[in-house]
């Protein structure tokens, strides 16, 4: 964040239609995210018990690959799993999700910079 305590009142007001379109623009980048889900992706391969398995094999052929997403929300863990033909929109919603954050961070960054101009603003 800048400081704005040494511009000129018409250099803030320059750089708050800066902000405010900025913020604009993080505000539509959020209208146009699309599905959602919060976690992280895993692989997982599995040693069955049954004898004889390929699984107990000398080095091991492990069942699988298995999908799960993990996540925490509202203090809750949960895991699930994702079938294979499922896997690219789940990974689709993670990457939404990421995006999300990153966008609100933004915001957040820009609008605490902007409503430090518009007191100072008041001051002049």
């Amino acid at each position: 964040m800048r400081s704005a305590s040494k511009s000129s009142p018409a250099q803030r007001k320059r750089r708050i239609q800066t902000l405010e379109r900025q913020i604009a623009k993080v505000k539509g980048e959020l209208a146009e995210l699309g599905d959602l889900r919060p976690g992280s992706l895993s692989e997982q391969y599995n040693v069955c018990g049954t004898p004889g398995c390929q699984c107990k094999a000398n080095p091991p052929k492990k069942h699988g690959p298995y999908y799960q997403v993990s996540y925490t929300r509202k203090g809750k863990s949960s895991t699930r799993f994702v079938r294979p033909k499922d896997l690219a929109t789940v990974k689709r919603q993670l990457k939404n999700y990421q995006r999300l954050r990153a966008s609100v961070d933004r915001w957040i960054d820009l609008a605490t910079e902007l409503a430090t101009l518009r007191i100072e603003n008041q001051e002049d």
